[in-house]
C-alpha cells in the first residue's frame, strides 16, 4: 500500500499543481479581459491620449502648479464638458468642467473618494470627509451654528481682529517696506475662527509672522496633496513608512493637541457659560457641538467633536485666507478697481460716521461684493471637489459606472470660455444682476453646491467683506514686483512664494 502511495503521490501533486495553475491562468485571463474592457470603455471618453504603464497620465501634469494649471486648462479647452484622466494604470478620473455636467454630480450626496480619506488621520470623519448617514446627521446638528442670529454678532469680532491686522500693516506703511500678505492674512483668519467659533483668544496675530498651527496646517495640506499625486503612496501601510508619512502623523498629533486643549477648556467652563447665558450675546460653534442632540437624544462623541473642530479650524481659516489674499492681489494689480472699491467703502462708512464695519453695512457693499465674487472666480480657493460613485451616473450622454471617481473641477469651470467670456480678465461687473440672471446656478461654485455645499459660506463672505473693507478704507495696496507671484495647489490654493505688497496710507489716525 505504501508503495502505491509513493507512486501515486507525485502524480496527484502534479495534477493538483496543473489544476491550480490552470485555475490561476483562467482567473488571470478573465481579469485581463475585464481590464481590457474597462480600459477600452474609459478610453472611449475624450481625454489625454499619452498613457504611461505606471503613471497613467500623471507624467503629463508637470512639476509646478502654474504648469499644471496650463496643462489642465488646455484639456478643458479641448473638452469643455468633461474629459477622462488616468491616475496610474487602474484609476480613471472623470473631470467635469461645465455647469451641465457638474450639476449632475453635485446634486447627489455621493461620498468623497480615497484621496480625501488620506486626510482621515488629520480631520477624521467630520463634515468634509464623512459620508452617508454620518454626514447627514452631522450636517443636521451643525446647521444651527450658522443661523443668522449666530452670525450677526461675529461682525464685532471681525472688526476687533482687523484692528490688530491694521496695526501690523501700519508698521510697513510707515517704513515703506513691502510685506508678505498671505501669511499675515492667514493669521488674521485663524484668529477670527478661533474667537468666533471657539471663543478662544490666544493672541494668534501677535506671535510672529506665522503661528505653529498655521505652519502645521500648511504642511499637512501639502503632504496630503502630494500623496494624492503619487499612486504608489496610496496604501497606508506604504505611506506610513515614508518620511512624508511620518511627518504627516507627527503634525496630526500637534493639531489634535491644539483642538483638544480648546475643547477641554470649554468643557470646564460650559456650566458657567450656561449660567451667564442670559447675558451672553451668542452661542458659538463649539457650544453647539458640545450640546447638540439628534432626534434620539444622542449627542456627538468626544472623537466626533474633535473631528469637527479640526475640520472647521482648517476650512474656516485656510480657505478664507486664500480668498482674501488673492482678492487683495487682484486689486493691487488693478488700481482702478481698487479705487472704485475704496470709494464705495468710504461712502458707506463715512455716511454713517464710523470707521468700523457694522452688520447693516454689509448689504451696502454692492461693488465690493462683485469684486469678491470675481476674485473667487479667478482664484477659487478650492480648485476642485471629488466624489466616488456608488451608483451609475449619466453625464453628457455617457453612463459612468459605479466605483468611478469624478472631479468637479471648479477652476476649469470658472475659466471655461463656453461659460465665461474672456475668463482670464478680471471683470467684477460680470456679477451685475443683468449679467448673471441668465447664467446657470452651477456656473459659479466657489462654495460648491448641492447637498454637500459649504455650510460656512455666509460666515466666509461676511468675514471677507469686513477685512477687505477695513484694509482698503485705510490703505491702498501696490504689488511689489521684485517678488514673483505664482499659484500653488494644495488642499487650498496658495501662493508659491507669497504675495508681497506695499501699503500706502489713505487717511490719518486710527480706525
Amino acid at each position: 500500500m505504501s508503495g502505491i502511495l509513493v507512486l501515486i503521490f507525485p502524480l496527484l501533486l502534479k495534477a493538483v499543481s496543473i489544476l491550480l495553475v490552470t485555475l490561476f491562468c483562467i482567473k488571470l485571463v478573465k481579469r485581463i479581459l475585464r481590464y481590457r474592457k474597462y480600459f477600452s470603455f474609459f478610453n472611449s471618453i475624450p481625454g489625454e491620449t499619452d498613457f504611461h504603464p505606471i503613471w497613467g497620465n500623471m507624467h503629463k501634469v508637470g512639476n509646478t502648479t502654474e504648469v499644471r494649471i496650463k496643462y489642465v486648462n488646455g484639456l478643458m479647452q479641448k473638452h469643455p464638458q468633461l474629459f477622462r484622466f488616468w491616475v496610474g494604470p487602474f484609476i480613471p478620473v472623470i473631470v467635469l468642467n461645465h455647469p451641465d455636467t457638474i450639476k449632475k454630480l453635485l446634486k447627489t450626496s455621493e461620498p468623497k473618494p480615497l484621496t480625501y480619506h488620506m486626510a482621515l488621520p488629520w480631520l477624521g470623519e467630520g463634515l468634509l470627509l464623512a459620508g452617508g448617514e454620518r454626514w447627514a446627521r452631522s450636517r443636521r446638528l451643525l446647521t444651527p451654528a450658522f443661523h443668522f442670529d449666530i452670525l450677526k454678532p461675529y461682525v464685532d469680532i471681525y472688526n476687533k481682529t482687523a484692528d490688530v491686522l491694521l496695526d501690523k500693516i501700519e508698521h510697513y506703511s510707515k517704513t515703506g517696506e513691502s510685506f508678505e500678505l498671505f501669511s499675515m492674512i492667514s493669521l488674521c483668519t485663524l484668529d477670527i475662527i478661533l474667537k468666533c467659533a471657539m471663543s478662544y483668544d490666544n493672541d494668534v496675530q501677535l506671535k510672529g509672522e506665522s503661528h505653529p498651527y498655521v505652519k502645521a496646517v500648511y504642511e499637512l495640506s501639502e503632504l496630503w496633496f502630494e500623496r494624492g499625486r503619487n499612486p504608489l503612496l496610496y496604501p497606508d501601510w506604504i505611506y506610513q513608512w515614508t518620511k512624508g508619512g511620518r511627518r504627516f502623523l507627527k503634525q496630526c498629533k500637534f493639531v489634535h493637541s491644539i483642538s483638544e486643549d480648546i475643547i477641554e477648556k470649554r468643557r470646564q467652563t460650559l456650566l458657567e457659560k450656561r449660567k451667564e447665558s442670559s447675558s451672553k450675546r451668542y452661542l458659538d460653534f463649539l457650544d453647539i457641538l458640545l450640546t447638540a442632540k439628534d432626534e434620539n437624544g444622542v449627542g456627538l462623541t468626544p472623537l466626533e467633536i474633535r473631528n469637527e473642530v479640526d475640520t472647521f479650524l482648517f476650512e474656516g481659516h485656510d480657505t478664507t485666507a486664500s480668498a482674501t489674499s488673492w482678492i487683495l492681489y487682484s486689486m493691487a494689480t488693478n488700481p482702478e478697481i481698487q479705487r472704485e472699491v475704496q470709494a464705495e467703502v468710504d461712502s458707506v462708512l463715512e455716511q454713517r460716521h464710523h470707521h468700523r464695519v457694522e452688520w447693516n453695512d454689509l448689504s451696502h457693499f454692492e461693488y465690493l461684493t462683485r469684486v469678491i465674487k470675481e476674485g473667487l472666480r479667478m482664484h477659487c480657493p478650492v480648485p476642485f471637489v471629488q466624489r466616488y460613485l456608488t451608483e451609475p451616473l449619466e453625464v453628457d450622454g455617457i453612463t459612468i459606472p459605479t466605483g468611478t471617481m469624478c472631479s468637479a473641477h471648479i477652476m476649469n469651470l470658472h475659466h471655461n470660455p463656453t461659460v465665461w467670456e474672456d475668463p482670464s480678465e478680471f471683470r467684477p461687473d460680470r456679477f451685475l444682476p443683468q449679467n448673471t440672471n441668465s447664467k446657470d446656478h452651477y456656473a459659479f461654485l466657489p462654495f460648491s453646491a448641492g447637498p454637500r455645499n459649504c455650510i460656512g459660506q455666509h460666515f466666509a463672505m461676511n468675514e471677507e467683506k469686513v477685512i477687505l473693507a477695513r484694509i482698503l478704507h485705510r490703505y491702498s495696496l501696490e504689488l511689489d514686483t521684485s517678488h514673483k507671484v505664482a499659484k500653488r495647489f494644495a488642499a487650498v490654493m496658495r501662493s508659491e512664494e507669497g504675495i508681497h505688497v506695499f501699503a500706502k496710507p489713505r487717511i490719518k489716525g486710527n480706525n
